[in-house]
């Protein structure tokens, strides 16, 4: 691999932005690939909303949303070329609506990252690029992909994983403050979410920080406990019953974390360049 070579990164929540902001400040070039409508919590450090917005910034980071045609099969290769170097000479990242990674057969990049985490594999396979690493766990190293990134907090985090899987998800959160399942919040009904607070705002137990609109009428979303809310999903997503939709931090000092990428994400982000560094000529 060659610095003038680029990487495609597919994902751009919270923890794949880490990865996005530290191959971005090495000097990769990179192109990102999201869904249609991401649904990121910490969407004060997540790049997916440039899919929302046009463009995003974090950590003087700035992603830029493509629209390009990927239907147009005579001149879409074109088209991405042309849209990627133009927003490459602004000093940016392109961000393409891509799900099924349609592009990266037509672009051939040197690198594949898979940092949906998803925890489990929505289509990343070892024969889209010469380099595949996935974070977290549904991969295995050798099989699925090169190289697996653990994502789990604790002892083994960001551990390269060459042979072998990550540890599987447990559903439980990783602990902050004392509080792991407390501090995560989710969807009582399916329906469309309304915000009552904004990402930043100190919150106290069992206030509304948000609510759903149903077809049998409005569900109130309450505060699990008190603290700082870091996290919660834009207004007007449609969730379903059991979505992730709130983030709470005890630390109520912390307001800086709402708006920077966090210990876990940089962690995490720098094993995904020791790797890539490591297949450089």
């Amino acid at each position: 691999m060659k610095k003038t070579d680029f990487i495609v990164v597919r994902g751009a929540g919270d923890l794949a932005t880490g990865t996005i902001h530290r191959l971005k400040k090495a000097g990769f070039h990179l192109l990102v690939l999201e869904a249609e409508y991401p649904a990121a919590i910490r969407r004060q450090v997540a790049l997916s909303e440039a899919v929302y917005a046009g463009s995003a910034q974090v950590e003087g980071v700035k992603a830029v949303r493509m629209d390009v045609d990927l239907t147009d099969t005579e001149n879409r290769k074109e088209a991405l070329w042309q849209e990627m170097e133009r927003i490459w000479s602004k000093d940016a990242v392109p961000v393409l609506v891509d799900p099924e990674g349609v592009s990266i057969s037509v672009l051939h990049p040197a690198v594949v990252v898979d940092a949906i985490l998803a925890k489990k594999n929505l289509g990343t396979s070892r024969d889209m690029a010469p380099l595949t690493i996935a974070l977290g766990p549904g991969f295995t190293a050798g099989a699925d992909v090169d190289v697996v990134i653990e994502t789990k907090r604790g002892h083994n985090l960001g551990r390269v994983i060459r042979s072998g899987s990550a540890v599987p998800n447990s559903g439980i959160p990783g602990i902050i403050g004392g509080y792991g399942k407390e501090r995560v919040m989710h969807a009582k009904a399916e329906g469309i979410l309304r915000n009552a607070a904004s990402i930043g705002d100190i919150v106290e137990a069992g206030t509304a920080i948000a609510e759903i609109e149903t077809e049998n009428g409005r569900v109130p979303v309450l505060a699990s406990l008190s603290g700082l809310l870091r996290g919660l999903i834009r207004d007007g997503y449609p969730v379903t019953k059991g979505f992730k939709i709130a983030d709470i931090d005890p630390r109520k000092e912390e307001l800086q974390n709402c708006f920077t990428i966090s210990d876990k994400a940089r962690c995490i982000a720098g094993s995904v360049l020791e790797v890539i560094c490591g297949e450089m000529e």
